[in-house]
């Protein structure tokens, strides 16, 4: 077989967003009716094609959901409803599924139907040629609805390999009834690349006036390679998801085949445009879903432009392409600096720019301010995912920062009714406040929680914008398993005042001392951003 001959940079791509559906089938994943119809409206909005909303009649989400988007006006992407073809031996405008999908309302039905003898003879437990009068007849009933067609040859490479001839009589079945897509789709996700290649390739050859699409799984941890040779290959749509969810172990991620279609590969895409609001959309949904996104995600992820050696983050700050393949603000991503003692000079003055500062590369506070913080690491604290923490070390250590507040004493008790096994913490407060004392009590479930909310008690009397501070995560780590209960901890705390998220650390042989550490650290620093009394320079 010989490739095709096209040129991408003349060559568009049709992107099919199948989050909303196939990508709820991933563990842990699941989208109210509002979150969905959130999503529609931002990938619409972001410049998808086609957005497959859901399987009207699998349940009651997807068939309220439905209703709602009805109302919904688009800037330009078609919504769609997914189900299969008729059952065996039932006529199609008498079949449940097919009516339920007419229902749906929408201008686009994506039918999946069987391509693979396996699954005819002994899942549907029907004859070949009954299969095939089921796709046929049911992409004819749709269309002669006005509906644009979709068909979805489910598990087609393994069928195709098992018995091509069959594999290609499904698709003529469906070209037959009138479809004005053909989708080739992975769904055990274990194709390899020169094969999924040649198969597609046939397939085009075989339906030179039919336009053909791309569905992969990530089973083999192929999905995005495989959507990506499917296209060379000549296929005009890709159906994927955002950050990759999906059955198993996902579906093709959107977010990494975006970029690598536009940037990389020169296809033309409708969403051009809105590259740079990639990782906003990318975060969005993940915040819909209700997880935390991928920080090693290509493109998107927190690390994927994040540098830790000192030598590469030297090499990046006087080249940034030595270290980054593109630009990261195309994308809507930034270049980041991980301190840590592996940190040098460069990567130093790197972070310290990052958060306003200039600091002089030949400055002799350098050497010693990078001593300790290496030594602050050997301790145990960790600089990467607390920015807060780090910025406040940098300014005590060269400037002369206002103090906010002094702390006299803390403690914390906690006490076990006998009878009902309750647990209530107690923690106390003495803080000075310019020759002002001020001591609160406070009592919560945990220990750390009664800690922060008599801190924080302490505190609003004189910085009201304090009430806005709420941990938004807690996390510790043992750094020490040798060490038992005595063993080093570190506490690590992302807090928010509802717009910004920072993150602070405390690392102690105690969980109270180092969580203390830790909620200083987080208040000091909204005081000082609220109250802008950092200097940049110096």
């Amino acid at each position: 077989m010989t490739q095709k001959n096209f040129s991408a940079s003349n060559s568009s791509v049709v992107l099919y967003d199948t989050t909303l559906r196939d990508g709820t089938q991933g563990e842990g994943i699941s989208f109210s009716v509002a979150a969905k119809l959130r999503v529609v409206e931002k990938l619409d909005q972001f410049g998808i094609d086609y957005i497959e909303g859901g399987w009207p009649g699998s349940n009651p989400r997807d068939m309220a959901f439905f209703e709602a988007a009805h109302q919904l006006k688009f800037k330009q992407a078609k919504l769609t409803a997914f189900g299969s073809t008729r059952k065996a031996n039932v006529a199609a405008e008498k079949d449940a599924q097919l009516q339920l999908l007419l229902q749906a309302h929408t201008p686009v039905v994506t039918l999946f139907g069987k391509s693979w003898l396996l699954h005819v003879t002994e899942v549907l437990r029907t004859t070949p040629e009954e299969n095939l009068s089921m796709i046929e007849d049911s992409v004819r009933f749709l269309v002669e609805q006005g509906k644009e067609v979709v068909y979805d040859a489910e598990h087609f490479f393994d069928g195709y390999m098992d018995n091509p001839q069959y594999a290609l009589q499904t698709f003529e079945a469906a070209a037959r009834g009138g479809a004005d897509w053909l989708t080739l789709c992975d769904t055990n996700g274990g194709m390899m690349i020169d094969d999924l290649h040649d198969i597609t390739i046939d397939v085009i050859e075989h339906f030179p006036q039919t336009k053909i699409g791309i569905h992969c799984h990530n089973d083999s941890g192929l999905g995005v390679a495989c959507s990506l040779v499917g296209i060379q290959a000549g296929a005009a749509m890709v159906q994927a998801t955002i950050n990759g969810y999906g059955e198993r172990t996902g579906n093709a991620n959107l977010t990494t085949i975006i970029p690598n279609l536009s940037l990389k590969m020169g296809y033309k895409l409708n969403c051009e445009d809105q590259l740079n609001k990639l990782r906003d959309l990318s975060l969005f949904t993940a915040e819909m879903a209700n997880l935390s996104l991928d920080i090693k995600a290509p493109y998107v992820g927190e690390s994927a432009f994040a540098h830790k050696g000192g030598v590469h983050a030297n090499a990046a700050s006087k080249a940034s392409r030595s270290y980054e393949h593109i630009v990261p603000e195309k994308v809507g991503n930034r270049q980041r600096v991980l301190i840590s003692d592996m940190s040098g000079r460069g990567s130093l003055i790197m972070k310290a720019k990052e958060m306003g500062f200039h600091l002089e590369e030949k400055s002799e506070a350098l050497k010693p301010f990078l001593e300790e913080l290496k030594h602050l690491e050997f301790q145990g604290y960790a600089f990467e995912a607390a920015d807060a923490s780090f910025e406040l070390l940098l300014k005590r250590w060269h400037g002369n920062p206002k103090v906010f507040f002094d702390l006299i004493t803390y403690r914390v008790m906690v006490e076990c009714k006998k009878a009902t096994g309750e647990l209530i913490s107690e923690a106390t407060v003495k803080l000075k406040i310019d020759d002002i004392t001020y001591h609160e009590v406070a009592e919560a479930s945990g220990p750390v929680s009664a800690l922060d909310h008599a801190l924080r008690k302490a505190l609003q009397k004189i910085y009201p914008e304090i009430q806005s501070v709420q941990l938004r995560d807690f996390k510790v780590r043992i750094l020490d398993n040798g060490g038992g209960t005595d063993a080093r901890i570190r506490v690590q705390i992302d807090s928010t005042d509802g717009k910004n998220i920072w993150g602070t650390v405390g690392a102690s042989d105690n969980l109270i001392a180092a969580s203390w550490e830790a909620l200083r650290d987080s208040v000091e620093y909204k005081l000082y951003q609220s109250q802008k009394l950092i200097k940049r320079n110096f």
